[in-house]
């Protein structure tokens, strides 16, 4: 893995910081993009303290421009980018009757416009190359409706399972694969912060498994579907959600 390379969106802080870091342990050098340059750049100094195998990059993932200037930018430093993880997510609980359109663009722009920038800029140089590995971080949510994380939530994450089908299928004959990755209800900092104590204890007794579940194992199954042998993983949706959603 020492010389393969990945770019991570919303590296800063919770899950995307967790992928950025397991990729780096596997071996990767590691680009760690996200619109908080700051708690980024702290993160990937913590990684690599001279610079030689993890880079913070400000990235706005609702603009094409930004993923063009990222990818650039990884090229000029290390010469070349192996996957991509799509991990950049937003979003805050409105009651589906009370979604704003200004609401609905925001979550739509940062969870799923973000994501068909991402495969556009990034699968056309891996088409180009000849290969690479796209992994979009969906959510259980966009597939049982997820009304615990809004509306427009769910259905911008439903709108990224389908767009990994439709780059998959386009881009596979050039080598690159694309998948998906729809977890469920995450043992993170940030749910412990911002769902009440006893409304997530209600949640994590309706889990099959009894547990909330590791952003860590996440980060593992991005890493194998990045790999050079994950070739005939394309297209996919890898559901880790400990039973909530089983098909």
């Amino acid at each position: 893995m020492s010389n393969r390379i990945s770019l991570v969106t919303g590296a800063a802080r919770g899950l995307g910081a967790v992928v950025a870091r397991t990729f780096h342990e596997a071996g990767y050098k590691v680009a760690l993009a996200d619109i908080a340059l700051e708690p980024a750049h702290a993160l990937a100094r913590e990684l690599s303290a001279d610079g030689s195998s993890a880079c913070a990059i400000r990235l706005d993932v609702t603009r094409k421009e930004d993923f063009e200037a990222a990818r650039d930018t990884v090229l000029e430093r290390w010469g070349a980018l192996d996957a991509l993880i799509n991990n950049a997510g937003a979003s805050k609980v409105v009651s589906v009757m009370d979604i704003t359109a200004e609401q609905f663009d925001q979550v739509i722009n940062v969870n799923l416009r973000s994501v068909l920038f991402g495969c556009q800029v990034f699968g056309q140089y891996f088409a180009q190359r000849g290969m690479g590995r796209i992994v979009n971080i969906a959510s259980l949510a966009g597939q049982n409706g997820g009304s615990a994380t809004g509306a427009h939530y769910a259905a911008a994450k439903g709108g990224v399972l389908t767009l990994t089908k439709v780059f998959a299928r386009d881009l596979a004959a050039r080598g690159v694969t694309v998948n998906a990755i729809s977890p469920g209800p995450l043992d993170l900092p940030i749910v412990h912060e911002s769902v009440p104590a006893d409304k997530l204890e209600k949640v994590i007794e309706g889990i099959p498994v009894g547990r909330l579940g590791a952003a860590s194992y996440i980060a593992d199954v991005a890493v194998m579907l990045a790999s050079g042998d994950a070739y005939f993983a394309n297209g996919a949706c890898w559901d880790v959600n400990g039973g909530l959603y089983m098909r």
